[in-house]
């Protein structure tokens, strides 16, 4: 897949199928419209383009970082809709100026001038332009006026994309693990950056990875889970272990962070990202009594994630 991030030097696309969207998760709900547009790009021998924007527009358009909670980073959309065998992915700068062109502006001069779709496929309730006034009937009007076909998503798809996404997000925070995976059609997962911490576990026996994540990202409920996870420099290599996301209230119960334990691992390994993918939920976080019934239950943890992990 090529990924392409200027918007006024894009290819001359063949037979451009296209589809615009966040596909945020890119879950089971989006896989449908993909195989759609997969299918209408192969009865013509086009090539298959989806537009995301950058930041997501709820991030612009409601002024703050607590507007969404997102399933997928950039990044990790990317390495999804390349796997599912997407041609072109355009990503384009989401911003107040693009949020405050009008409809028609969006189709003649967004659209149409740098696109040259042969094909649109849309969802009946799709908005775009200032004040979201274009819609599914003046995308067809522009193009029966300009040459290209609409199509439209079934509303049966669209439904169950957004009831997806929805579904997916709650079953993360109440730590639901299995059926977010379910929901998404893969293991969730996320890119965090291996920073400094304050190097407790090493003394206990556990060292660990502590990740500094996305602005915006989904982290699930607080509590320990098995996961498997790759240093994204080092994608052939698959790392397993435990991670635990919470206050650490045995330590000092404060910040919340987000840390794993690599096992049988003594690298380092910090300025790195690590690619994490949660398996399955183990425990809620509790506070001990002191470090020695801590070490205790991380033995226990281990145990029990390294049974999960021969599934």
């Amino acid at each position: 897949m090529l990924v392409h991030r200027d918007i006024a030097h894009l290819p001359v696309f063949k037979n451009a199928v296209i589809t615009i969207g966040t596909f945020d998760g890119v879950h089971t709900g989006h896989q449908q419209i993909l195989a759609q547009l997969k299918e209408e790009a192969r009865a013509i021998d086009g090539e298959t383009v989806i537009i995301t924007f950058h930041p997501h527009p709820r991030l612009v358009v409601s002024h703050g970082a607590n507007a969404v909670q997102l399933l997928t980073t950039l990044e990790e959309k990317i390495a999804l809709l390349e796997a599912a065998g997407i041609d072109h992915l355009v990503v384009t700068p989401f911003n107040e100026a693009f949020a405050e062109q009008s409809a028609e502006a969006y189709v003649h001069d967004f659209l149409v001038a740098k696109f040259h779709p042969h094909t649109v496929i849309i969802g009946y309730d799709h908005k775009f332009g200032k004040n979201r006034q274009g819609d599914y009937h003046l995308l067809e009007q522009k193009g029966a006026e300009l040459g290209f076909a609409v199509k439209e998503i079934p509303g049966h798809v669209l439904n169950e994309a957004a009831i997806s996404s929805t579904r997916i997000r709650e079953a993360l925070l109440q730590n639901d693990i299995e059926t977010a995976n379910k929901c998404l059609g893969h293991t969730y997962f996320f890119d965090g950056l291996i920073v400094e911490g304050n190097k407790l576990g090493r003394t206990i026996g556990y060292p660990t990875a502590n990740l500094q994540m996305a602005e915006g990202k989904l982290i699930p409920g607080n509590g320990v889970y098995a996961v498997e996870a790759i240093l994204t420099d080092e994608p052939g290599i698959r790392l397993k272990g435990m991670m635990n996301i919470g206050v650490r209230p045995t330590v000092d119960g404060t910040k919340r962070t987000v840390e794993v334990n690599i096992f049988d691992f003594d690298r380092d390994i910090y300025g790195k990202t690590l690619r994490v993918f949660i398996k399955k939920y183990l425990r809620g976080e509790q506070k001990f009594s002191g470090l020695d019934g801590l070490k205790a239950q991380l033995a226990e943890d281990k145990k029990n994630a390294a049974e999960n992990l021969k599934m």
